[in-house]
């Protein structure tokens, strides 16, 4: 009989959170553990968090102070980027005129010096050419007349040589 007696208790007790017999007791301990669980929250974990939490927002605004910082030297140093553009690219458009200006200046002094060369050896081809031309004339001349000397003597006649020169010239100047 011991044996269903204890076997009846045991299954009467059943869960011992459900023991109304033990709530006091429960709610005791569980009072206790949460007071124990606050302080070690508040006395350590919590000031260790909230120190963190404060470091990581100082360096977060420090970092964006820097970032504004290094903003502002890059907007002032892309300014001054644009501004010695500026000034490059009109120093090269001065120094680009100035070499244009030489350039053609040469082009002028050698254009001048190539068209006096020309002139001259067009005069001196005119001179050559005159001088040609008159030699031919004289040798045309003295040709007419040699010709005129021996047509007139295969003629049968005599003919003087003044005669025969004064027709030559006559006959050449048209």
């Amino acid at each position: 009989m011991a044996t269903e007696a204890h076997g009846e208790a045991g299954q009467a007790v059943g869960m011992p959170q459900l023991d109304f017999s033990t709530w006091p007791n429960q709610i005791f301990w569980l009072l206790v553990t949460l007071v124990v669980i606050y302080l070690v929250l508040s006395k350590v974990a919590l000031p260790r968090i909230a120190a963190v939490l404060a470091d990581r927002k100082s360096t977060i605004t420090n970092d964006l102070a820097a970032a504004e910082e290094l903003k502002q030297k890059a907007v002032e140093a892309e300014k001054a980027y644009n501004e010695a553009l500026a000034n490059a690219r009109s120093e090269a458009a001065k120094i680009v005129a100035q070499a244009r200006a030489e350039i053609q200046k040469d082009v002028d002094a050698a254009t001048a010096k190539a068209d006096a060369e020309i002139a001259a050896k067009a005069a001196e081809s005119e001179r050559t050419i005159a001088a040609i031309r008159d030699g031919a004339a004289a040798a045309v001349a003295e040709v007419a007349r040699e010709v005129a000397v021996e047509l007139v003597a295969a003629l049968g006649a005599k003919a003087d040589a003044d005669t025969v020169t004064a027709a030559v010239a006559a006959r050449l100047k048209g």
